[in-house]
């Protein structure tokens, strides 16, 4: 049996990836693309900033606001991934240390790319 604490902290680790990867990853934009238009506009200093415009009404409108924020979008991703591990422990656990893993270690990247040689 898996220790409370440590269910706890695969399931931080699952939400944080999960929800990076439905707010803002590339290979995730197929999902956002009917609910977003991206804007890219050309600051004065010649950097590029992305603006997001979204689309429709009713629920389109409303899906798109959700997959806008990281905030949002975090808490029905841990919601999801609570209640997966609750009702089918034996499946959820393996797409929760999956997502886990990819989060440390995205976090282990983030740290350590400003030391690394590229």
């Amino acid at each position: 049996m898996i220790s409370s604490w440590f269910m706890l902290f695969l399931l931080i680790f699952a939400s944080f990836r999960l929800t990076r990867l439905l707010v803002y990853d590339k290979i995730t934009n197929f999902l956002r693309k009917p609910f977003h238009e991206e804007i890219e506009e050309i600051e004065p200093d010649g950097s590029k900033q992305t603006y997001i415009i979204i689309k429709g009404k009713g629920i389109r409108r409303w899906i798109g606001e959700l997959l806008s924020c990281y905030w949002c979008t975090g808490i029905w991703c841990a919601a999801i991934l609570y209640l997966g591990w609750v009702f089918f422990p034996t499946i959820s656990i393996y797409v929760i240390s999956i997502l886990t893993i990819a989060g440390c270690a995205s976090i282990v990247e983030t740290l350590l790319s400003p030391f690394l040689d590229r």
